[in-house]
């Protein structure tokens, strides 16, 4: 495998790979539960939102520049008292898949929430993705339920898995 980098992705340098990605996503999979690609405007509030929260962007970069993979979080819900909980995705290249590098932007993302304090992951899977529910089993995240039929695309009813890792954060944890 060639040498690939770690990257915060910015919107200035990363905003088209990201969304390449994205609607690669969309219009071939049910990975994400979007019907019609995105413009490009939408990566602006994307990136505002991921700025406002103090959230990362994590990418690999290959040695030419070209973005292969990346992974975020975000809020889980809006409530103040699950402010230790992320919901996070990850997705890679249609190109560079099966390559071990959505499991290295894993490991930064879950790294990076542990610095942050962050005590529970919580990662949403169309219960058909065998690849993605593969890589969260392989670090430790725990199945914890199904929501049978909650979204619709490509003509059939979706069922969404939930996955969820646990960290040791944080190490004093307040109400507030």
């Amino acid at each position: 495998m060639n040498s690939t980098q770690r990257v915060h992705c910015t919107y200035e340098r990363h905003a088209p790979a990201i969304l390449d990605i994205f609607n690669e996503a969309i219009v071939n999979s049910t990975a994400l539960y979007d019907y019609q690609p995105r413009p490009l405007a939408s990566m602006t509030p994307w990136f505002a939102a991921k700025q406002q929260g103090h959230f990362p962007v994590i990418g690999l970069e290959d040695a030419q520049g070209q973005l292969l993979a990346f992974g975020s979080y975000g809020t889980f819900r809006a409530w103040p008292a699950y402010k230790y909980t992320v919901e996070h995705s990850v997705y890679v290249h249609r190109d560079h898949r099966g390559r071990g590098l959505g499991l290295d932007v894993m490991h930064a993302l879950i790294d990076t929430a542990r610095q942050r304090d962050v005590h529970a992951m919580v990662g949403g899977i169309d219960a058909t993705n065998a690849a993605s529910i593969a890589l969260h089993q392989r670090l430790g995240f725990q199945h914890v339920g199904t929501l049978p039929q909650v979204g619709f695309k490509r003509g059939r009813w979706l069922d969404l898995a939930l996955y969820q890792l646990l960290l040791e954060t944080p190490r004093q944890p307040v109400d507030g």
